[in-house]
């Protein structure tokens, strides 16, 4: 083995090894951040489709496009995956995402776009009502209802009439 093949063979070992490493050390941050990096790729490839969706655009461009547009979103998923296991309020963009493949991207964009709007600002996307619970009363013989949403019939018309 020559010295110039032996210094590629531990470049490769190195980036083998290195990458791997690399990734882990990302792994550790919050699934807001996770969340943005998955949007980083939701949003190439919302760009891609709306591309591909020009009047005008060659059926081979659009199929290149549509594929390029499925491949940023199979690169978002395991992202979005991750930030979902480390905040559970990410189930919505990961499960939209996931939907690639029985749903047309089309019918997926609005979604997808509203998730990542919200992925990119610093909002608590899971608000807590005044009293610090979700409003799903509770307590001893399901009788502390203080939280919970009223309940009163807001309709104006009876139900019998």
């Amino acid at each position: 083995m020559t010295a110039a093949r032996r210094r590629r063979v531990w470049a490769g070992a190195v980036l083998l090894i290195g990458i791997p490493l690399g990734l882990a050390a990302c792994s550790s941050a919050d699934g807001q951040a996770l969340a943005q990096q998955a949007c980083v790729h939701v949003n190439r490839s919302v760009a891609y489709w709306v591309s591909s969706q020009r009047a005008g655009t060659p059926s081979a461009t659009v199929a290149a496009l549509q594929q390029r547009a499925e491949q940023q979103l199979r690169l978002a998923l395991p992202l979005a995956a991750a930030a979902n296991s480390d905040d559970g309020s990410w189930n919505s963009l990961m499960t939209t995402i996931s939907e690639i493949d029985t749903v047309d991207e089309g019918h997926l964009v609005p979604a997808l776009h509203a998730q990542c709007v919200l992925a990119d600002s610093n909002q608590n996307i899971n608000p807590q009502t005044p009293n610090g619970n979700s409003g799903a009363g509770g307590g001893a013989g399901g009788g502390n209802t203080r939280n919970s949403p009223p309940t009163a019939n807001v309709n104006p018309k009876s139900a019998s009439g």
